[in-house]
């Protein structure tokens, strides 16, 4: 059983047709409900009466928390794809309802079996919005859950604002007023409710634009990608691989599963906070990476450091990882369960070395976002460290928030339980308030000792260096949830909605008049590739206008209609999507500005053929 449980100021609802046949009978008229915690609520397969009484038990003790008692059980089937069948769902809710009158709650019960449309206003507390898995008893275990993602579930975290001078103020005492989005980011940290009840913005963008999609044949969470999705993702993985080598970064591949067993990775599997997926292969249970940690580290292992090597820097980027996300958290491109994540470790000499190290790597990350296309009032800074760390890089942690320029998120931990004493994150927060990290480093002290990786001291003896874990995107897809996520919000404020020019897939679009144009366009397009210019055209049978409101619903950065004035003077008029402007620019004009906004970027080639009476039908 899921539940999503919030509480809110009200819940509005009205059915408005029946989904199934055994749809309880009710009457289709609006119910408003005050003051109440909504339970959205999802019963799966395998739950049971035992399932029902501890989902209330559950309940009741978080109510204690937020000190409510009226609660409203609604049907809620999009938690999971696997469902328990109607009539035994219906049992099961009501059992549930029987539960909680008898816990002296004030119950009601959304009907069962009906689409219905509703309001909800969820109130701004830390505590107001929660996730809930209830397993049916006897039920099999199925995913392996390291004992850090227990730890974390259950750790207590100090909350505080890192001020510019390095002073750490209290949440509650620091006004948020001049940044409603760090204010948005602060509750999204602290309540830690990761489920997305609406559908996320990107998602119908990323369909739209026929960027990706969900694959229906595959376990939630591993996304088919089309030829203009393909061709962005991998555009960006150059990118960023080309900034980690001009970084220093040294590029390997390892091995996608490893063996539970191995004394490394299972002690190391215990510190990690994920979820794995098991693969059994003859005699031996392997899980599938959700870093390049495990290879990199077992690599290093054989590899003969000397302190003049320090820092060393080894690289992958990893096709995939895998991560057993929560069905009710996979949201889109935002939150996958197989995911590209560019993978850089520093062992360093020293922790002074791998201060130093890190300030480095943190300016190579927000140069990387940049590059992408993203400022740093897109997204926000958290640092999380214990407090013996803070007593004691105090100068450090306040050197990475003034090159941030901002307050950050701290998060304060009285005592180490992970491997690492020190993190930092950039987080972007969405259109629907819910904030995802993007680039992040750590301080590792752990895992050199626990992998036997050694380095030789200027007096020949043999010590563990410090790691530094740091991807300077964050996972590629989430990278393009933030830019379709960023490219929405400019629309809400009145801009039109756009890609950089560099991942544009058309870049140019050229739209003949009539087919007496389509060798002047065909000239013209051969002569912008030979400038690393992606261009296409229109050569459909369709009206102008409708010929440019396609190319505007695609994005296009420009579009050049070409009819006799151009073909005959070679001036184009250009409809520039950037600035809303039309513009007459000159063949050599458009491309000195199209190469100076893909200047330093990677360059591929059109996903599909030049001219689109060519190109196929994708779903969007």
């Amino acid at each position: 059983m899921r539940i999503l449980q919030l509480h809110s100021d009200f819940i509005e609802y009205q059915p408005t047709r029946k989904e199934i046949a055994t749809a309880e009978e009710t009457e289709m008229k609006p119910v408003k409900l005050d003051d109440i915690v909504v339970l959205f609520t999802c019963v799966e397969k395998g739950d049971n009466e035992t399932t029902a009484d501890r989902a209330v038990k559950e309940v009741v003790k978080s109510l204690k928390n937020i000190g409510a008692r009226r609660i409203i059980i609604y049907p809620y089937a999009h938690l999971s794809t696997s469902l328990a069948p109607p009539r035994e769902a219906l049992k099961i809710l009501k059992e549930m309802e029987k539960n909680a009158r008898e816990a002296d709650l004030e119950v009601h019960r959304a009907p069962f079996g009906w689409t219905k449309a509703f309001n909800i206003k969820v109130k701004g507390h830390p505590l107001a919005e929660q996730s809930k898995v209830i397993e049916a008893e006897g039920a099999e275990e199925k995913e392996v859950v390291s004992k850090a993602l227990k730890a974390e579930e259950k750790l207590v975290s100090h909350w505080y604002i890192f001020q510019l001078d390095g002073q750490l103020i209290p949440m509650d005492e620091y006004s948020f007023t001049k940044n409603s989005e760090f204010e948005k980011f602060k509750k999204y940290e602290v309540s830690k409710a990761r489920a997305a009840q609406q559908t996320p913005p990107h998602v119908t963008l990323m369909k739209r634009l026929t960027i990706a999609d969900y694959e229906p044949g595959s376990d939630p969470g591993n996304m088919r990608y089309y030829p203009k999705g393909r061709l962005i993702k991998s555009l960006l993985e150059q990118f960023v691989s080309q900034k980690v080598k001009e970084y220093g970064g040294v590029e390997v591949e390892t091995p996608i599963m490893y063996d539970f067993e191995h004394p490394s990775l299972a002690s190391y599997l215990d510190r990690f906070p994920a979820r794995q997926y098991v693969v059994k292969s003859e005699d031996k249970d392997l899980f599938l990476r959700f870093s390049a940690c495990f290879g990199q580290f077992l690599m290093a292992k054989d590899i003969q450091l000397s302190y003049k090597h320090l820092p060393f820097r080894l690289y992958e980027l990893t096709k995939y990882s895998f991560r057993r996300e929560k069905s009710g958290e996979v949201s889109g491109l935002r939150r996958l369960r197989a995911f590209t994540m560019p993978d850089c470790h520093a062992f360093c000499r020293n922790l002074d070395q791998a201060k130093e190290e890190a300030l480095k790597r943190f300016k190579l990350s927000l140069d990387v976002l940049e590059g992408i296309g993203l400022t740093k009032d897109d997204y926000q800074l958290a640092v999380r460290f214990t407090k013996q760390f803070y007593d004691e890089n105090k100068e450090f942690l306040k050197s990475i928030v003034n090159m941030f320029g901002r307050p950050s998120l701290a998060e304060v931990w009285d005592e180490r339980f992970f491997y690492f004493t020190f993190k930092w994150e950039f987080n972007f927060v969405d259109n629907l308030d819910k904030a995802s990290a993007l680039s992040t480093d750590q301080i590792d002290v752990e895992n050199a000792e626990r992998y036997g990786i050694t380095y030789v001291d200027e007096d020949d003896t043999r010590q563990f260096p410090i790691i530094l874990h740091n991807s300077p995107s964050g996972a590629i897809e989430r990278c393009i949830y933030a830019l379709l996520e960023k490219a929405y919000k400019t629309q809400k404020q009145g801009g039109r909605p756009h890609l950089p020019v560099w991942l544009s897939p058309t870049q140019v679009r050229l739209i003949p008049l009539n087919p007496t144009h389509n060798s002047y366009a065909d000239n013209l397009a051969d002569e912008l590739e030979e400038s690393r210019i992606r261009v296409d055209i229109d050569d459909r049978d369709e009206t102008v206008s409708k010929r440019i409101r396609s190319a505007e619903r695609e994005w296009i950065p420009y579009i050049a209609v070409i009819g006799e004035k151009e073909a005959s003077s070679g001036i184009l008029q250009i409809r520039d999507r950037a600035s809303g402007s039309m513009r007459n620019m000159s063949p050599e004009e458009l491309k000195a500005e199209v190469s100076s906004k893909t200047q330093g970027k990677p360059y591929q080639p059109l996903s599909l053929p030049r001219n689109l009476t060519k190109h196929p039908q994708f779903p969007g």
